[in-house]
């Protein structure tokens, strides 16, 4: 038995596998380097992601994922604090925070010019973490760390890329940070931020676990303080989610239930159910029966049905075809006798505005001629003063602005031609007729 027990266990070995410690050492440390091919092949995953999620693709955010190198520091971070290697630490640290804002600089710029500014599925889906992320997280850095220690490297990277996304959630904060939408920007960024400190910590666990050799080392107490502050960061990190999960399941819960409920209730008497609207943001179930409806100890079953399901029935609607159509006519109502107050507010401020116009018409209060003084002084100071007017020319009725400037000095034949040029053009008439007097 003991012996069965032992070659059992033996499937689950990883030392016989794991790649000689310099190599790894190496491998981590190459990866967390951001410059060169790296860098350029960062800003261009960011960009084919930004372009899938913009148009909605699933298919362009897993190539983007596939060729994304953000998992170089990640893997660093867990890989140098399993092994007290502060330098690399440091260096993993640094040259993530890099790659975050280029990527962030490089989304939001996108989004910035992109002519499709509506979120879709896909950029939605990256603004609402849960516990669930934690542990996706968590087990892709764990899988990502053993491929990486492992000399059978097979194609776990690719998968561990696709199943944590790292891409996503940070073009979904550049859209965010586009758009000055924040609720898309701190929604992706705590996204990404999770899937970070899990994959390090993931890393981490595994580095401990297949006893790679510490490269420096510590005092007790640093190694307690250090130890302090990844539980800290887990926590901080974690709690968030946990909560946001249990209002995922909460939200799931009650979709089932209503679907459920809705499902019982389809026919009631001589009625059958006409249409069902379930806002699962609300926690509200309408349903509308049809013809006029169903009785008051119909809706009194329904009701009891709603609490066994752990509806609450005071946002349970239950209406008849009938109904809605009153609420229609009453809608109806209430819209045309908006419109017709409006069209009145409409037609009173037109009138209005039309006695200003012919009040200032009768006390010859136009201050057009005032402000195109005012421009023309800047650069002719020698003009003194304008009149301006509209007026008619017959039988054709045209109507022509004129203007006549009164001067201090005599003007020149082309400084004439080119305030006439210029009225004509501050007028947006070329039919101006513009003239010129001594003072």
């Amino acid at each position: 038995m003991k012996e069965r027990m032992i070659k059992y266990l033996s499937y689950f070995n990883m030392m016989d596998e794991r790649e000689d410690f310099e190599t790894i050492h190496d491998e981590v440390e190459k990866g967390v380097v951001f410059k060169g091919t790296n860098l350029w092949v960062l800003i261009c995953a960011i960009l084919v992601a930004s372009v899938g999620l913009n148009m909605n693709s699933t298919a362009v955010i897993i190539g983007a994922m596939l060729i994304s190198p953000l998992m170089g520091p990640i893997n660093g971070m867990g890989y140098s604090l399993a092994t007290y290697d502060f330098i690399l630490f440091r260096k993993s640290v640094k040259n993530l925070t890099f790659a975050i804002l280029v990527s962030l600089l490089t989304s939001a710029l996108y989004f910035f010019i992109s002519p499709v500014n509506s979120a879709h599925s896909e950029l939605l889906a990256r603004t609402s973490p849960t516990i669930y992320d934690v542990f996706i997280a968590l087990s892709g850095g764990v899988a990502g760390m053993l491929a990486l220690s492992s000399r059978l490297k097979g194609n776990v990277i690719p998968g561990v890329a696709i199943a944590t996304a790292l891409m996503p959630p940070i073009c979904t904060a550049g859209y965010g940070l586009a758009s000055l939408q924040f609720n898309f920007f701190f929604g992706a960024l705590y996204l990404f931020t999770i899937n970070t400190v899990f994959i390090a910590v993931g890393a981490l666990v595994v580095s401990q676990v297949l006893k790679l050799p510490i490269r420096h080392m510590v005092d007790k107490v640093r190694a307690k303080k250090v130890n302090r502050y990844i539980t800290l960061t887990l926590l901080i990190t974690a709690i968030p989610s946990v909560y946001f999960g249990y209002r995922l399941v909460q939200n799931e819960n009650f979709s089932n239930n209503a679907k459920l409920l809705i499902e019982k209730v389809s026919v009631q008497e001589r009625s059958y159910l006409l249409e069902n609207q379930v806002n699962v943001k609300d926690k509200s179930v309408q349903l509308i029966y049809s013809g006029y409806g169903i009785s008051d100890t119909a809706k009194l079953a329904i009701k009891r049905q709603a609490l066994e399901l752990d509806i609450d029935t005071s946002k349970l609607t239950i209406l008849s075809g009938t109904d809605m159509e009153i609420l229609r006519e009453e809608t109806q109502k209430i819209k045309s006798e908006t419109d017709m107050i409006s069209n009145q507010l409409i037609a009173t401020q037109f009138a209005l505005n039309e006695a200003e116009a012919s009040l200032d018409s009768i006390r010859g209060v136009d201050l057009k001629g005032k402000v195109i003084l005012n421009e023309l002084k800047e650069f002719y100071p020698q003009i003194q003063s304008c009149a301006y007017m509209v007026t008619f020319i017959h039988p054709d009725t045209i109507k022509i602005p004129v203007v006549i400037y009164t001067s201090s000095a005599v003007l020149n034949n082309n400084d004439r031609s080119k305030i006439i040029s210029w009225t004509k053009s501050r007028l947006k008439s070329e039919n101006a007729k513009v003239y010129f007097e001594r003072d």
